[in-house]
């Protein structure tokens, strides 16, 4: 029933639309009409005149039914013909009697999705209902009719109107309680523009038709109660729009309307909570068009809103306050009118002082009923914060244009006032109010200050993003379960937009948000917002200014606070460097995690203007200027490390040095031993960083600012500040290695900038960076590098004679004819370093190395080879020691034998010919080219080399630890050697290999450059011989696979191939021969794989070196040997891995090769029992024959000569080993046919020989029948040729 009734003034509408009558034919009706479009339902207990008007409705429905049967009898059913009748008869019924009609299809239009036709409906009603009033005022009311005063009987106060007019009323105001698509806004329209039209329609009869058309009664549903409300509001809402208040109060046609209306207002306004924001809207739309005075006067002398103003604060309403402030900016009275609401008298300072908010504070936190939407009290209340702001930076002529009433309201002001309102409102209502309160309020506070962020000044950002809210916005970003992790991401993506290009408010942003998060924003929040922002860092100017914010906030001792919730305990990832010491020390741990990110941001700023220094597509000059800006922002980076890092004040925080005139400053309470660390790390990245570009500056002829220069000089400066000292105290050996090397790198200065740019300039460019590397070496790390610092200073006097004339470092000095060679002290030197080496240190040596790479002796190349085949670990299969030292083995490329695999698999025992280290006999062969070409020196060191290959074999027979080594043979080792040793016996053999695999690596790293200078040296053989044993070894013992790669990836591009190699006749054939022999075997024994692989590979380089060289045919007879042994384990050995693909690629490659064991192979393939090696034997001499029998273009007459000589000696093997083939045919079709093949392509190549008498001679005439049934065409064309 109540459904029926809601949809009464639909139906009703339809039915008026469909039938377009007239105003006159429906007058009789009219109660009906307008009783059908109430909803709801009278109880028992309703008022007599409640039941009477009931009563009287069925009445009248009865007789609308019956008059709706009459209309209907004449219409026609075509519904196109029914619509032109119903639009003929209002101008039939009009034309007859003669006055203006209203058609009803006006306010099917007003409904209309389509804003155009609505407006043009409100258009044409308003036209339509002025020409009925203006005729309706016209005509002698005695001469109306029973249906004008039916509705004059109504007694709603609208006798002055035409009934259309009326009708039309009441229709505007059911309509606007309609949900039936625009509906609501479309009568709202209408009643608006009716309303402001017609003077004669009475403002508070509509108010009184409203209240009694829409009914809410207690019965109601809540959609019905809903839709009625809403339809008081835009009724209300058309009246305010409309103009006539203000109109008939500056008339005084009717004073008492405002009253009213406020009163009906403000009484909706208690009806629900969600109609308060529009209601008082409404007030504020009626004020804006009365004067102060009716304001006044009128207005705020009505008792519902001093009830309302008086209890707003009280229960939090911030609707009032909302009201309040709008008409305080509209009038600007400093009375009481508003109760307590607003402070008296009325100022920025005063509303916006600390007592006044929290006074006011629940207004705000009640504001969150409306949300998402924000309700319009925070726009008002932002835009008086921040009005002034705009005032301030306006200039004469717009702040004129600004106008009076603003500027009263905020005279006197000043910029402190400014922002002590801000920091008054932010800490009362976002950080005491909402976001200590609910998901609802917390969010409101994101919105505000997305309001308030776009208008605040520089200054006022670090104000609001305050350390509660970072620690708010941390909690809710590191949780993405959280209800409000969607309004974070939304406020960052917002705050990321705000800040643009702007530099200052992205310097005032990351300060905040690092200073209250310790510096671990991102960590915490899982974003990359911070560093984001830095990264954006990429002019001098914002670098700049950033790098000297960094710098305020890390001398400031401001307190830093824990993290929020849980957080506390998660690393930054650029902070990652002493984490534990940081747990250690959690009374400082937040402090010290600042400072941490500060220090590790600090060399990140100056990399982000490497973006525009590709110094080969950029004009000069431009390269220029961005070598000088850049050597500015590197040099304020520069000095912050060094003072923060490298010294302290003795007396107080601040020092002036007056040669530098500047002022230096540090924390009031010092910085941990751990950041002094960092900031010299970062120190040593930054010179590094610097040493490149420079590199790549030199090689373009570029001149450049010296980094290192500026940093030694600025060192030296401030270490003779009395009043500053070091960050600690040297040693004697540090001290004297310090001084030391100051001098030796300002000597080194000074003389490089008199060398012309070439290698010799490069040289000691690279010599001053290892010294600087050194100096900040011998600070971080005490008592460790002072001794290989002096060596080093000796090594460059002693490279550089001229240079250091008037250098006295004789106490050092190595004389006597005992004195080692100059390279092998270096080399020596730079290898002790590597072990604990940063990156920038091992730069600095790669440099050093690349200088002087060569003239390495070959002592002191072996040195570095012997740290990259020393290996910690056990080989999977144990070797047994052996008593004949002698004795060869066959493990030097990971030869196994299956069966001896199998053995070690069931026994522990295994044969010690198969397992023994074999790099005794590789060194011998070394050694033997050595004894002709070295002195004393270099045969001590190849002894020295097979003790060590000794040691390999015991060190792998030993258990889990080596205390049975004594102590002088492990002082017999390098001292870096000696070192792991040591540490392996402290913390067990997995530390120790741990810490050997980086030493290798960097080791590795240094014989690539060295492999890169010198291809072709006799010295790479010995380089391949080593690297060789040490990625078998690798791949034996399972060690690190970045190691098998990092060796294998040298083995492969810079010596297998590289266009050049060694050919120098220095290189003995024997060890060739030897090499050889040892891959062969790999080859074919070797159950690794890549260790099969590597070893063909090594067949190919060693074969070409071999075939450079020219040796004669005697000589290469045990190279033919060695061949013709593989050959014979792979056609007889069914252990024999070896592939026919490699040997057929080993023939096209090194075809003289092919030549020597042709008959061989023939011979062999005769005796062979296995069938399916014959068959691939087959492959292999018909490749021969192919590219060695077989003539080919620009052959001379020698060589076709000796060809057929030697094919001729074959023909008696070949002619015997295929009739063996084709007397026992395969039974695969496939090996039948690589048969037919094979003897087909040998009888094409007798015929192009030209041996075709010969092979029929050799060839035995009982074997003709088997060749002719074989062969066929192939054998008969030879055979008839001679018959011919």
């Amino acid at each position: 029933m109540g459904s029926s009734k809601k949809t009464a003034p639909t139906s009703a509408d339809a039915l008026d639309s469909e039938n377009h009558v007239s105003v006159d034919e429906v007058s009789a009706s009219e109660k009906e009409n307008i009783d059908e479009g109430k909803t709801e339902s009278l109880e028992d207990a309703r008022s007599l005149k409640a039941m009477e008007r009931r009563k009287k409705r069925k009445a009248l429905d009865k007789g609308r039914h019956q008059l709706d049967e009459e209309k209907k009898k004449p219409r026609i059913d075509t519904p196109s013909e029914g619509a032109a009748l119903a639009d003929s008869q209002p101008a039939a019924s009009l034309a007859s009697s003669g006055h203006p009609g209203l058609h009803m299809n006006v306010f099917r239009d007003l409904a209309s999705s389509d804003s155009l036709v609505r407006e043009a409906a409100a258009e044409s009603l308003v036209l339509e209902l002025s020409e009925v009033q203006k005729a309706y005022e016209k005509k002698d009311k005695r001469e109306d009719d029973g249906a004008i005063q039916l509705e004059a009987e109504k007694d709603d106060g609208l006798e002055d109107c035409a009934p259309a007019l009326r009708y039309a009323i009441r229709r505007l105001i059911r309509g606007v309680s309609s949900t039936r698509e625009y509906a609501r806004q479309g009568f709202a329209l209408g009643l608006t523009v009716v309303v402001r039209a017609i003077p004669a329609i009475k403002l508070s009869s509509v108010m009184k038709l409203t209240i009694d058309l829409l009914e809410v009664s207690s019965s109601m549903k809540g959609q019905e109660a809903k839709d009625n409300l809403l339809g008081r509001l835009f009724s209300y809402g058309s009246l305010a729009r409309s103009g006539r208040i203000a109109t008939d109060s500056s008339k005084n046609i009717d004073t008492s309307v405002i009253k009213e209306f406020i009163t009906h207002v403000v009484s909706l306004y208690g009806k629900k909570r969600y109609l308060g924001e529009p209601a008082v809207s409404l007030i504020c739309d009626v004020t804006d068009q009365l004067s102060s005075e009716v304001i006044l006067n009128e207005v705020l002398k009505t008792t519902v809103l001093h009830d309302l103003f008086e209890r707003a604060a009280e229960v939090g309403d911030p609707d009032a306050l909302y009201l309040a402030l709008k008409m305080q900016e509209k009038i600007q009275v400093d009375g009481e009118v508003f109760g307590k609401l607003l402070p008296c008298p009325f100022s920025a300072e005063s509303f916006f002082s600390r007592d006044y908010l929290l006074y006011i504070a629940n207004c705000f936190k009640e504001s969150t009923f409306c949300l998402p939407r924000l309700h319009s009290l925070c726009p008002v209340v932002v835009n008086m914060l921040t009005s002034e702001i705009t005032t301030h930076m306006e200039d004469d002529a717009v702040r004129s244009a600004s106008g009076k009433k603003q500027k009263k309201i905020w005279k006197g002001c000043s910029s402190e006032d400014i922002a002590k309102n801000i920091r008054c409102f932010h800490e009362v209502v976002i950080e005491e109010s909402l976001l200590q309160s609910s998901h609802d309020r917390k969010y409101l506070a994101f919105q505000i200050l997305l309001l308030m962020l776009p208008k605040l000044p520089i200054s006022c950002i670090k104000v609001v993003l305050s350390e509660k809210f970072v620690h708010c916005l941390m909690d809710i970003l590191s949780n993405r379960d959280a209800w409000l992790y969607s309004v974070a991401q939304h406020f960052i993506k917002e705050l990321i937009d705000l800040i643009g290009d702007d530099i200052d408010r992205r310097v005032s942003v990351i300060m905040s948000l690092q200073k209250h998060s310790s510096g671990k924003f991102d960590i915490i929040t899982k974003t990359q917002l911070v560093k984001g922002l830095v990264a954006k860092f990429n002019t001098v100017p914002g670098c700049l200014q950033f790098v000297q914010s960094l710098m305020s906030l890390f001398v400031d001792d401001g307190t830093v606070t824990d993290e929020p919730s849980d957080q506390s305990h998660t690393t930054d990832e650029n902070s990652d460097l002493g984490a534990s010491e940081d747990k250690e020390t959690s009374g400082s741990g937040n402090i010290d995690s600042l400072k941490n990110w500060i220090i590790d941001t600090m060399p990140r700023i100056q990399k982000n203007l490497n973006q525009n220094s590709d110094v080969k597509s950029v004009p000069h000059t431009e390269i220029v200027k961005h070598i000088e800006a850049k050597f500015q922002v590197q040099t304020g980076i520069l000095k912050f490390l060094v003072v923060q890092g490298l010294f302290s004040a003795s007396l107080g925080t601040e020092v002036t040095s007056f040669e530098l005139q500047e002022k230096f400053k540090w924390p009031k309470a010092s910085i941990s031993s751990l950041l002094c660390s960092m900031c010299i790390k970062q120190l040593q990245s930054l010179l590094e960083d610097a040493q490149k570009r420079e590199n790549q500056y030199a090689s373009t002829g570029t001149k450049f600012d010296d980094l290192g220069s500026y940093f030694m000089c600025f060192l030296s400066t401030l270490h003779n500040i009395p009043s500053v000292s070091l960050y600690r105290i040297l040693t004697n050996e540090d001290e004297k290695a310090f001084k030391r090397l100051l001098k030796m790198e300002s000597k080194l200065s000074e003389e490089g900038k008199k060398i012309r740019p070439g290698p010799v300039a490069n040289k000691f460019h690279a010599f001053r960076y290892l010294l600087i590397q050194l100096v900040l070496q011998v600070l971080l790390h005490p008592g460790e590098f002072s001794e290989a610092a002096l060596e080093m200073i000796i090594c460059f006097k002693k490279a550089l004679p001229p240079a250091f004339a008037d250098c006295d470092f004789s106490d050092e000095e190595y004389d006597g004819d005992d004195a080692p060679e100059l390279m092998d002290v270096l080399v020596d030197t730079l290898l002790s370093l590597l072990p604990q080496s940063t990156g920038p240190l091992f730069f600095a040596v790669e440099q050093v190395f690349k200088a002087c790479c060569d003239d390495i002796t070959d002592a002191g190349l072996v040195q570095m080879l012997r740290v990259v085949k020393k290996d910690l670990k056990h080989p999977r299969h144990p070797i047994v020691d052996s008593d004949d030292d002698d004795e060869e083995d066959d493990d030097f490329l990971g030869i196994e034998e299956a069966d001896e695999i199998n053995e070690v698999g069931t026994d522990d025992a295994v044969d010690s010919d198969s397992h023994a280290d074999g790099s005794e006999e590789l060194i011998r062969s070394l050694a033997t080219d050595d004894n002709k070409n070295s002195d004393s020196s270099g045969m001590d060191i190849v002894e020295a080399i097979n003790q060590l290959a000794k040691g390999d074999n015991d060190l792998s027979a030993s258990g889990d630890s080596d205390d049975d080594m004594d102590d002088d043979a492990m002082f017999r080792m390098d001292s870096y050697i000696t070192k792991i040793f040591k540490e392996r016996k402290l913390s067990g053999s997995d530390s120790a290999q741990s810490q050997l695999i980086p030493f290798k690596l960097r080791v590795l790293s240094l014989l690539e450059i060295y492999l890169q200078k010198n291809p072709g040296k006799t010295q790479v053989l010995m380089v391949y011989s080593y690297l060789a044993k040490a990625y078998v070894n690798s791949h034996m013992a399972d060690s690190s696979e970045q190691l098998k790669q990092r060796i294998g990836g040298i083995l492969q591009k810079k010596i297998f191939k590289v266009k050049d190699y060694p050919k120098s006749g220095d290189i003995q054939l024997h060890t060739l021969e030897t090499l050889l022999e040892k891959n062969l075997k790999s080859a074919s024994r070797s159950h690794h794989k890549t260790i099969s692989l590597f070893a063909q590979d090594s067949t190919f380089w060693l074969l070409k070196i071999i075939h450079a060289r020219n040796f004669s045919e005697s000589e290469l007879n045990g190279v033919i040997n060695i061949f013709q042994n593989a050959l014979t384990d792979y056609l007889n050995c069914k252990k024999s891995r070896l592939k026919a693909g490699f040997i057929k690629e080993v023939i096209k490659r090194q075809s003289w090769l092919g030549l020597f064991v042709l008959g061989f192979l023939l011979e062999k393939c005769i005796s062979t029992k296995m069938e399916f090696r014959r068959i691939e034997i087959l492959d292999i001499i018909e490749c021969i024959i192919k590219s060695c029998i077989i003539p080919s273009k620009g052959e001379t007459n020698e060589v076709a000569a000796s060809r057929s000589k030697l094919f001729k000696k074959c023909l008696s093997a070949a002619c015997e080993l295929i009739q063996v083939l084709l007397s026992n045919m395969p039974e695969k079709k496939s090996r039948r046919l690589v048969v037919r093949r094979f003897s087909t392509q040998f009888l094409h190549a007798v015929s192009v020989r030209k041996l075709n008498n010969v092979f029929l001679k050799v060839l035995k005439p009982d074997s003709h029948s088997v060749w002719e049934s074989q062969l066929g065409e192939s054998f008969l064309s030879i055979k008839y040729s001679r018959e011919k």
